[in-house]
């Protein structure tokens, strides 16, 4: 019988994952799962964790030191940042669009809109902060009992210790100065930066760094530092193929914890959680799908000429069943990186370089998911943001993407820092945070399938694509 290849042993781990989660929940065996199955889906991002940053600085000091020409190194960085900046743009505003025609935040019933009003304007008026549409229900003698029941209540709540620890997160960077982000690039201690993944931009400037200095000093010199760090990517690359034979395994766990979590023993809270959320859930997974099945094939297409629609995702199929499950960019980029190097043909020295940078810089799912989730918001308190306003979430989205951590769920800290650029409340990412990690999921396949779209373009103009078309690599 032939071998299942990878990505379909992945899927079955991954349905199986969920399966298990809802029967273990239907039956009361949460605990047995969280304690004895979710461990090994940890295990499994902390060892792709722990190959992704050593591979980052690594495939970068190694794809710069062999562009061998300085000023080549220039170009290809321009013309990666403009196409990452581009497909950025591109993905927000297919995010408003949608929320703008399908409305999920009005199809909620008009008591709980009408009460969520009440709570924005008596938190605005709190905060010290103009109502942004100038309606006021306050002053509305109608809804007066009303607010004066909403403010009781909302005193008495004790805010979610999730949402305060990325509200935190979000001031730090809110208050900072506006040379701050440049700042935060440079390390102090490479040791430090490598030991954080938050810190991946300063890992890049190191890697960028040193690179660039490697190409300035006389060649024989050079060569053993260059040997030396070819021959430790090749290590790292080894280990990756060493933890994905056990993928299978990982991704089901994996699947078994994060679901069961949400699920307690209680299987009908999922049902609620989904249904609740269904219509904004929607709204953003179709935004992910346009992005992944329309938008990025038509760039392929476009530009690329010779790389098929269905060879472009039996190319990418494992990296982007891997960023589903894992919800990071950086956690699928070793994997990233053999699929677009060996499927696609793309030259070494191309996603050495551009994919490393992409799974940093470029946040295409997150930046959609944000636009869809701060209008959603506002539909869901009866508030009309103006063009102006939408305007401002594409510009604060797409800057806010430019470092963020490539790990689960760094979006909700930039989703705060969006909410906060429209003078919306931060704390409303608690009605979101359920579905969230189901959507991180989906938006992380975004991310890689950008990066690697991305990398297909450079690659092209550079005349280093070189797709081999039906040889694929066997097992993918």
């Amino acid at each position: 019988m032939k071998k299942l290849a990878l990505h379909w042993q992945i899927i079955i781990g991954l349905i199986l994952g969920i399966i298990w989660a809802l029967l273990s929940s239907k039956f009361g065996w949460s605990e047995f799962t969280l304690n004895w199955i979710a461990p090994f889906g940890t295990i499994f991002i902390n060892l792709l964790k722990l190959i992704a940053v050593p591979l980052v600085l690594f495939s970068i000091i190694n794809g710069v030191a062999n562009i061998g020409d300085p000023s080549s190194l220039g170009r290809m960085g321009g013309k990666t940042l403009l196409a990452y900046l581009l497909t950025t743009i591109l993905s927000v505003t297919v995010g408003l669009t949608l929320v703008n025609l399908m409305k999920p935040g009005k199809l909620i019933d008009e008591q709980s809109r009408i009460d969520n009003r009440i709570s924005y304007e008596l938190w605005a008026s709190s905060q010290g902060l103009q109502i942004k549409d100038g309606v006021n229900y306050l002053k509305d003698p109608e809804y007066f009992q009303r607010a004066q029941e909403i403010s009781e209540v909302t005193k008495s709540e004790l805010q979610d210790a999730t949402v305060n620890e990325k509200m935190q997160t979000a001031n730090k960077a809110k208050e900072a100065g506006p040379l701050q982000p440049l700042v935060d690039i440079v390390p102090q201690n490479i040791f430090l930066s490598l030991g954080d993944n938050g810190l991946m931009l300063q890992v890049i400037f190191f890697a960028l760094f040193f690179g660039v200095s490697l190409l300035f000093i006389p060649r024989d010199k050079a060569q053993p530092v260059m040997s030396f760090i070819d021959g430790v990517m090749e290590v790292f690359l080894k280990m990756v193929d060493l933890v994905m034979r056990a993928a299978p395994f990982f991704v089901f766990a994996l699947l078994a914890g994060v679901v069961g979590q949400m699920a307690g023993d209680d299987i009908n809270k999922v049902t609620e959680i989904f249904k609740g959320l269904s219509w904004y859930s929607l709204a953003v997974f179709l935004g992910l799908v346009l992005m992944i099945f329309v938008i990025y094939p038509l760039i392929i297409k476009t530009f690329t000429k010779g790389i098929s629609y269905i060879g472009f995702f039996k190319a990418m199929s494992p990296a982007q069943t891997l960023a589903f499950s894992t919800s990071s960019s950086a956690a699928t980029l070793p994997v990233t990186m053999e699929c677009v190097e060996d499927n696609l043909g793309v030259d070494k020295k191309i996603t050495s370089f551009v994919l490393p940078i992409g799974a940093t810089v470029n946040m295409d799912g997150t930046c959609l998911y944000q636009a869809v989730a701060v209008v959603f918001l506002a539909q869901l308190h009866m508030i009309d943001l103006t063009l102006g306003q939408q305007l401002t979430i594409v510009l604060t989205a797409t800057l806010a993407s430019i470092g963020s951590a490539a790990v689960p769920s760094a979006g909700l800290v930039m989703l705060i820092i969006v909410l906060q650029s429209v003078g919306l409340n931060p704390a409303w990412i608690a009605i979101i945070l359920p579905v969230d990690r189901i959507l991180d999921m989906c938006r992380t396949v975004v991310n890689v399938t950008g990066d690697a779209t991305v990398s297909s373009l450079i690659a092209k103009s550079e005349g280093m694509l070189n797709y081999p078309g039906k040889n694929l690599r066997k097992g993918y």
